[in-house]
């Protein structure tokens, strides 16, 4: 027997239904997907200029449609449902140190080295490498964040392998191929590698002086290293840049995880990490048993040696969050834009209206911010405007962009509601993945004494970015280059005004980056809100005379 729907004699909305049902399924959002993401975010098409033309435009949206497709988002779902598994020994008992992924690690994995986003550092020969890597690099991070950690740390050991060509260009050689391969084979029988990277140890933390693995030199040329890191992510790569002490100091090696005659290379992974988010990547805890190692640079210099790695890896966690923040608000439109609430779609309702309206601020914001750096990094071996824009704005982009994720993806979560807590949906997952950037390559703190730390040694990398603020904002950026004057005058006093200077040098260089790429009414909301406004602790307080819903419908256009 078949019951039709109470108040619904036709049945016109879900027909007959089995004399089990209660209800038919309606007034829900359908599954995110299935749209470009690049062809539908304007300001991240924008923020890449010149840099995107004809040719890379197609070869960008070409990616953007495939970041955008259901199948590979749930990808991202797959990966981290299924985390990573540390096998310590094999069934004969001998040591095995491998972690094993699901197929769709790999899969997301064997993209993003495709696409060649593990290997643009070291194609200079291309006009803006960085920045067409890094639309590529933003998209993927939409679809899963955790991969991106070994892709990440590959381009940014390639910074640091290529000071040394003639001593590591067979590894060289390997990076720069587009090709994955997980197999754990010694180089010589790869076709492309991956490269992670181990600091840190339980004692010292983000204090690398205070490490205490040591390296002992052997007669071919090698050192043997004993230790251990605490923090050491992606053990699956095929080598490592590791620090360990000699008698000169700190020194920088290449740590390979297969030996050429194919023996593991001595290091023993203890346990892997049990985090918060960032599930599908796996981050250990290893013991150094007289690992082989190639001395990377000057010798008691290793610290100096790995900040080659820093840019780049900074630079990857402020598009990695800002493309969070676009993954989240991006939901959170989409539900809005089809959920019903008392008689109309959310998005009409006036107060969800201005709350996103004043997310997308942030979102598009982050994403000028993060772009303007990335163009400065391609530029900046011919224009020293863009080198002490490196300088100075590297840790306070990374500073405000990777802070204002958390609160926003929470936001974002809460405009779906109960649907945003679970874990069916995928708003969770981000959410939980949301602070890692603010941590990874140095938390808020160290930013800010990196920023005091450039402007004692390059006091003239700040009056070059300040008359970047002033030229972009015209006599309203006057008042706010004042403000950063005088809080840079503060923090050089005393260092614990760092934070105030920090923030007001990365909400005016988002100002003048939107000032450059988006419409006067949004760059103006912005400036108003951030800038000029009243205090505000959460989003929703934009002022009334900003067309919310055309500032949204601008920033996310319909699908």
């Amino acid at each position: 027997m078949a019951i039709q729907e109470p108040g619904n004699p036709s049945g016109e909305r879900g027909g007959s239904l089995p004399e089990y049902a209660t209800h038919d399924v309606f007034n829900q959002a359908p599954d995110y997907g299935g749209f470009n993401l690049a062809a539908t975010d304007p300001v991240l098409i924008a923020a890449q200029g010149e840099a995107l033309d004809e040719n890379a435009k197609g070869e960008f949206l070409t990616h953007g449609a495939i970041c955008g497709t259901r199948e590979i988002l749930d990808l991202g779902r797959l990966a981290n449902e299924h985390k990573p598994e540390l096998i310590t020994h094999d069934k004969h008992g001998r040591r095995a140190d491998r972690v094993d992924f699901h197929p769709a690690y790999h899969a997301l994995m064997r993209r993003s080295v495709e696409a060649g986003l593990h290997c643009a550092v070291l194609e200079e020969e291309k006009p803006w490498a960085q920045t067409l890597r890094a639309g590529k690099y933003f998209l993927t991070s939409q679809v899963e964040t955790g991969h991106c950690c070994p892709i990440t740390m590959t381009n940014a050991a390639g910074a640091v392998l290529k000071r040394q060509p003639d001593r590591f260009g067979d590894w060289l050689s390997k990076l720069k191929t587009r090709v994955y391969d997980a197999r754990l084979l010694p180089l010589e029988q790869k076709p492309g590698v991956t490269i992670g990277m181990g600091m840190t140890e339980k004692q010292g933390g983000t204090d690398l002086r205070a490490i205490t693995s040591s390296a002992e030199a052997g007669n071919d040329g090698t050192h043997r290293i004993t230790g251990h890191k605490w923090f050491f992510s992606a053990p699956m790569c095929d080598a490592f840049l590791v620090l360990a002490r000699t008698s000169a100091g700190p020194s920088c090696f290449l740590v390979p995880r297969v030996l050429p005659d194919g023996r593991l290379n001595g290091l023993h992974f203890q346990r892997l990490k049990t985090k918060l988010g960032n599930h599908s990547n796996a981050s250990s805890e290893v013991e150094f048993h007289r690992a082989t190692g190639f001395m990377i640079g000057d010798e008691g210099r290793g610290i100096a040696t790995i900040l080659e790695m820093v840019v780049p890896t900074r630079i990857d966690c402020a598009l990695g969050s800002a493309a969070q923040m676009r993954a989240s608000l991006s939901r959170a439109v989409h539900h809005c834009r089809h959920r019903e609430v008392f008689g109309e779609k959310l998005l009409g309702q006036p107060l969800m209206t201005r709350v996103l309206a004043d997310m997308a601020l942030d979102v598009a914001a982050a994403t000028a911010l993060a772009f303007r750096l990335v163009r400065a990094a391609d530029r900046m071996g011919t224009s020293e405007r863009d080198a002490a824009y490196v300088r100075m704005m590297t840790p306070a982009i990374k500073y405000w962009i990777c802070k204002s994720t958390p609160p926003l993806t929470y936001e974002a979560m809460e405009c779906l509601g109960g649907n945003g807590y679970v874990e069916d949906f995928d708003m969770a997952r981000i959410y939980r993945d949301a602070p890692v950037n603010a941590i990874w390559e140095g938390s808020g703190n160290v930013m800010a004494l990196d920023v005091l730390r450039a402007l004692q040694k390059a006091p003239e990398a700040l009056e070059a970015v300040l008359a970047e603020f002033t030229e972009a904002l015209g006599s309203g950026g006057k008042s706010s280059c004042d403000v950063i004057a005088a809080a840079a005058k503060a923090a050089v006093e005393d260092p614990a005004n760092g934070r105030i200077l920090i923030e007001q040098l990365a909400l005016t260089g988002a100002a003048a980056a939107l000032k450059q790429i988006v419409p006067q009414g949004i760059c103006d909301a912005f400036i108003e809100s951030r800038l000029a406004g009243q205090w505000r602790a959460t989003y929703g307080m934009l002022s009334p005379r900003h067309n919310a819903r055309a500032l949204v419908d601008w920033l996310y256009p319909e699908e």
